[in-house]
């Protein structure tokens, strides 16, 4: 019996997959008892180190919290900035013109080779140089202006791609009834990629989140990560305790945000079922009909 993805197993394989499977299980679990005893033999499970995080709530009205505020606040403004400036960089690339098209693609494979640290710091020392922006602001603004830079470039790939997915009918539908190039974007391509590019995105923004950590460990940014320097000055030695519920808060994070994006997908695709998108032919025929291309 063979499936559409693999062949199922018979029944030496099944064996040889338990086998793994405990094999796997032992190894791991000596792994943690390795680890757990190297942290106790340093003192590092000891109560005083991990009970602020329960018994102290200073520790999170004044470190924690303050620093998962910065980290949504960057992630949220770099996300508002490179949502739109990477879907028009990503129609630009799709345009009939090569005076669009070519330049808007040497911006996007420029800014997408470039790692987003050094983004960050070329950002800050423009703003150190050419700015009087004051220092408390500028390490937010360079980190957000790193990940506008190469995540608009990073969605223009993906609003292409979704887009260029599509069957071809759909543009041959829209050409047949007189739209225009700007007008099958907006009416017709866009609408219906949005699903299919919806999972990129959503793992894109869990990126954003998670590269803000490096304006705190480079520029100073107070972000979540940031904060264990300043916990460790006022508890102590307890930078392993402090990395750990720094981690827990991220990947509590991000589940939320995979979360929500899996709802939103799923509604997404239950309102495509219950009904297709309708079109105003009084805009196509505002519009002029067919020609001008994008």
């Amino acid at each position: 019996m063979t499936s559409v993805l693999y062949d199922v197993p018979g029944p030496n394989a099944k064996r040889r997959n338990i086998v793994y499977t405990i094999v796997f299980v032992v190894v791991f679990a000596l792994a943690a008892w390795w680890l757990l005893d190297a942290m106790a033999a340093k003192k590092q499970l000891d109560a005083e180190k991990w009970s602020p995080f329960v018994t102290d709530g200073k520790v999170w009205t004044t470190f924690l919290l303050p620093g998962l505020v910065e980290t949504l606040k960057a992630a949220a403004l770099s996300l508002v900035i490179a949502l739109p400036l990477g879907a028009l960089l990503g129609i630009g690339r799709l345009s009939d013109h090569a005076w669009v098209r070519v330049p808007v693609g040497i911006v996007v494979e420029f800014f997408r080779a470039i790692p987003v640290l050094i983004m960050m710091v070329f950002a800050s020392a423009l703003f150190i140089t050419f700015t009087s922006m004051d220092s408390e602001v500028r390490p937010l603004w360079s980190v957000v202006t790193g990940l506008v830079l190469y995540n608009a470039s990073v969605i223009a790939e993906i609003v292409r791609s979704g887009i260029q997915s599509l069957p071809a009918g759909q543009t041959d539908a829209a050409k047949a009834i007189g739209m225009r190039k700007g007008q099958m974007m907006v009416f017709v391509l866009v609408p219906q990629a949005v699903t299919a590019m919806l999972p990129a995105l959503v793992s894109q923004l869990v990126v954003i989140v998670k590269d803000t950590a490096l304006g705190g460990a480079v520029l100073g940014f107070g972000e979540l990560l940031f904060q264990v320097r300043t916990i460790t000055a006022n508890y102590g030695a307890n930078t392993i305790a402090a990395l750990t519920v720094v981690a827990l808060l991220f990947i509590a994070l991000n589940f939320a945000l995979t979360s929500f994006a899996g709802w939103l997908e799923r509604r997404l695709r239950r309102t495509k079922k219950s009904g297709g998108a309708a079109v105003d032919l009084n805009v196509i025929e505002a519009g002029g009909g067919g020609g001008a291309a994008l």
